[in-house]
């Protein structure tokens, strides 16, 4: 029997050198094998478990958009600079145009518009446009005082013009005004209670005043929508 064991004994040291060798070489591998240890793409991605590798590792660029799966990344962490125009956004700009046209359009039509917001645009003939406004081409039939024609537009839905329109309308084709002086609206000097001084324009355009009390003709001025 002693015998026997004398010639496994050998082979039985072999076995039990090689079985100590193997062990020590996984104790040595589990403790010195780290991600530091694993060459570059060496592991293939199919080996690696999912979400093993935090993101925060991976660099820009290494991963297609076709990989990702649909709400993965929030829009915050899109650059918008990368982004090309979406169709819709083309049409807004269209959208944008075709507004401003229209206001433009607008703008033109309501040139020749008969209603602003249910009123009436528009000079009524006789009376001119001028500077914004209806303008009668022909004076009163009477002359009256300063208060008395500011009244009589009044009923009309003007008033009297200021001094330097007049003149100015007076240089107008086909405009004369009265052979004495006329009414503006403009008042200069007030003396006392009721006693003041208006602004008159001659035939020539000449500048000058008169008492309020005294008479003179007159034009009104209509606004352009009544």
């Amino acid at each position: 029997m002693s015998r026997g064991l004398r010639r496994q004994a050998p082979a039985l040291l072999v076995a039990c050198v090689a079985l100590v060798a193997a062990l020590g070489g996984t104790v040595y591998a589990a403790a010195k094998i780290n991600g530091r240890a694993i060459k570059v793409k060496s592991l293939p991605g199919n080996r690696l478990a999912m979400g093993s590798i935090p993101a925060n590792r991976l660099k820009p660029g290494v991963l297609p958009a076709a990989v990702l799966g649909p709400g993965s990344i929030a829009g915050a962490q899109i650059d918008t600079a990368t982004l090309g125009q979406v169709p819709s956004a083309v049409h807004a700009d269209n959208a944008d145009s075709a507004r401003d046209a229209q206001t433009a359009l607008n703008a033109v039509n309501a040139i020749d518009a008969l209603k602003v917001n249910g009123h009436s645009a528009g000079c009524t003939p006789p009376a001119r446009f001028f500077a914004g406004a209806c303008w009668q081409t022909g004076i009163s039939d009477a002359a009256v005082s300063a208060p008395a024609a500011a009244i009589a537009c009044a009923t009309q839905g003007g008033e009297l013009p200021s001094a330097l329109a007049l003149a100015a309308f007076a240089q107008q084709p086909g405009i004369a005004l009265a052979a004495g002086d006329e009414w503006t609206g403009d008042i200069p000097v007030v003396s006392d209670v009721s006693v003041y001084a208006v602004v008159t324009v001659s035939a020539s355009g000449i500048i000058g005043s008169a008492l309020s009390t005294a008479s003179r003709k007159y034009r009104c001025v209509i606004p352009l929508v009544s």
